[in-house]
């Protein structure tokens, strides 16, 4: 098979099936992984796609022909991958997923020791640049290390679980919706552990996607469990994309919570767990954030979105938590990883500890700062980006607060912006938020977009 280095991205390599990713690629992946990380035992899964399992075979084929040996945990989510790795002190893992990408997509998510992501500057580059070395041996090997298939999925609930205290909790009604996904089996799980009826929908994993690629984020996503919500009068909804890394909420009326506002509410969380708590949080909107840190005596940082840049800085900063408006929510107790898993634990828990209905708990924040919502403007190509983005400096620069953090920002009295361009698909994305003012957003979404789109 062709070799093709296009998915190789800020944060994993990801692509369609078989054309950028493929068995190939993966075992080639897997034959100089051990090389560069000096990996001697690594921990490798898979989630639900049809060509999942063939990319995995021949992944731990190049990596045992390396000899590297193998813990394969089998189907899962990606932070599963991650706890594998963190609580067995492995040299690395890898996980076989293209998330919440089109049907016909793949990709691996690559970590090292202590979980630390692995990305452009941390090797991820390297494995590109070697995978493409023709005077390299590619010829198979003798396999010298050996596959040992591993069941982790009571030691990882009962860390998931470690989170919350299931004392705290109140019977509950929940619609859950897995997509089709890998969170399904995760769910029965928890099920067993939680005073909670939940009513599943498209629990059970299924590569062919009968119901369209999970991936709530799209507003196309949501109605389903909408509709749930409103016909079993639930409490809570929850959604899943596919490999579970993230989790999104809606209101016992079926209302969508935005990410930017579960920051938030986790943001709290954390700070009534430890005084003078650091969080981290992404730049596309975070006064929300900011004020919940500094009224409880902690801090907020601000920081690039993207895993790997969210991650670096939670570690160098010990900070308990971090949260992006993407649905991202990373714990510094889970080996400062993202998990989709505690998200809505603890969002659960704190519905059950003030026993108030979640959209009682949220209002505040969206009426102190209401937002835009992503919103995305498809390109045709990085010159296209760049004209945008000269337009927009030359109009917004020295007119406010200017925020280089991630994309272009500028921070006035009552209202900032952030425009930046995504890194993984042909869009520009634009955030607005305002200090209470929903006129004022309408005027600045629509004053933003004029010249995004004009």
């Amino acid at each position: 098979m062709k070799i093709d280095t296009s998915g190789f991205g800020p944060y994993d390599i990801r692509g369609v099936y078989p054309d950028s990713i493929n068995q190939e690629l993966a075992y080639r992946v897997g034959r100089i992984f051990p090389k560069i990380f000096n990996a001697k035992k690594i921990a490798v899964g898979c989630d639900i796609r049809l060509s999942s399992p063939t990319i995995r075979d021949a992944l731990e084929r190049g990596l045992t022909e390396s000899g590297c040996d193998v813990l394969d945990i089998g189907q899962c989510g990606t932070e599963m991958i991650y706890f594998t790795v963190g609580s067995m002190e492995l040299d690395g893992g890898i996980m076989v997923t293209a998330s919440h990408n089109p049907q016909n997509h793949n990709g691996l998510k690559c970590v090292g020791r202590g979980v630390k992501p692995i990305g452009p500057d941390s090797g991820l580059f390297d494995i590109r640049d070697k995978v493409i070395d023709e005077s390299l041996d590619w010829s198979p090997k003798k396999a010298t290390g050996k596959i040992t298939r591993i069941e982790i999925l009571p030691d990882y609930v009962k860390k998931i679980l470690s989170y919350i205290d299931v004392e705290n909790l109140k019977p509950l009604k929940l619609v859950i919706n897995s997509g089709n996904g890998s969170a399904g089996p995760i769910i029965n799980e928890l099920e067993k552990f939680l005073p909670f009826e939940i009513v599943k929908i498209h629990n059970d994993p299924d590569g062919f996607f009968p119901n369209g690629v999970p991936n709530p984020l799209m507003q196309e996503k949501r109605s389903e469990t909408i509709k749930a919500v409103i016909e079993h009068k639930a409490d809570c909804g929850i959604a899943f994309d596919g490999d579970f890394d993230r989790c999104f909420l809606f209101d016992e009326r079926g209302n969508f919570i935005e990410g930017y506002y579960m920051v938030g509410l986790l943001a709290e969380a954390f700070m009534q767990k430890e005084e003078n708590a650091k969080v981290v949080c992404d730049a596309r909107v975070f006064w929300n954030t900011k004020e919940i840190a500094e009224n409880a005596g902690g801090k907020a940082l601000v920081c690039k979105s993207g895993h790997t840049f969210i991650k670096e800085l939670m570690r160098r900063e010990n900070a308990i938590y971090g949260g992006e408006l993407s649905a991202h929510h990373y714990f510094r107790d889970f080996y400062f990883c993202d998990s989709g898993m505690i998200s809505w634990l603890l969002a659960l828990e704190m519905l059950c500890l003030t026993d108030k209905k979640l959209s009682e708990l949220v209002a505040d924040m969206q009426e102190r700062y209401p937002i835009s919502g992503e919103i995305n403007t498809k390109v045709a190509s990085p010159e296209v980006v760049k004209e945008i983005f000269k337009k927009i400096e030359e109009k917004y620069s020295g007119t406010g607060k200017v925020l280089k953090i991630d994309g272009f920002g500028v921070d006035y009295e009552n209202w900032r912006f952030n425009v930046r361009g995504s890194q993984t698909e042909p869009y520009v994305r634009l955030n607005v938020e305002t200090r209470g003012d929903k006129n004022l957003l309408r005027e600045k979404i629509d004053e933003l977009l004029a010249v995004i789109r004009g």
